[in-house]
């Protein structure tokens, strides 16, 4: 049984809160549940212990550090077994300008989104290190144009919408 299970109508709100603003005092965060503030933080800690609330990020404006290209690169692999798959996972893991790798059904293997400060920055960075993983077959570059979402907030199944 998963942990979702678990959650009640209180968990689920404040999981919608977190996501929205991960750096709510918990005081806030107890007006915005009902709560006083004890069994809210004793909620969040219990989340947190039990892997639902991984982390807490800031999110950055790319274009204010210095990202000016998204793409979206699908990976397909000369072999589909075990260990060129790791092996691939594993050089991916090594490039920092791959902030997302996914293993997909279809006509490739893996989608990575890479982020790079231009395109010659993103050239560069095929040439030198995504094509050269030994067991890759083939790369499909697309470039993002325009993003007009890019939301984190998970919905979170069984919750109430405001």
């Amino acid at each position: 049984m998963s942990y979702l299970n678990k959650l009640d109508a209180i968990d689920r709100r404040i999981l919608e809160i977190l996501q929205k603003n991960g750096k709510i005092t918990n005081a806030q965060l107890a007006i915005e549940v009902g709560l006083s503030p004890a069994p809210t933080l004793e909620r969040v800690k219990k989340m947190e212990r039990n892997g639902v609330i991984e982390s807490y990020h800031a999110k950055l404006n790319h274009t204010s550090i210095g990202i000016g290209v998204s793409t979206f690169v699908l990976a397909t692999l000369k072999s589909h077994n075990r260990k060129h798959l790791e092996y691939f996972v594993e050089c991916i893991n090594e490039i920092d300008e791959v902030v997302e790798c996914h293993h997909i059904t279809g006509a490739g293997d893996f989608i990575l989104k890479i982020v790079c400060k231009d395109i010659q920055a993103y050239q560069q960075l095929m040439l030198e290190k995504v094509s050269d993983i030994e067991v890759v077959d083939n790369l499909q570059s697309m470039i993002s144009m325009s993003t007009y979402k890019d939301s984190k907030v998970m919905p979170i199944p069984g919750g109430v919408k405001q």
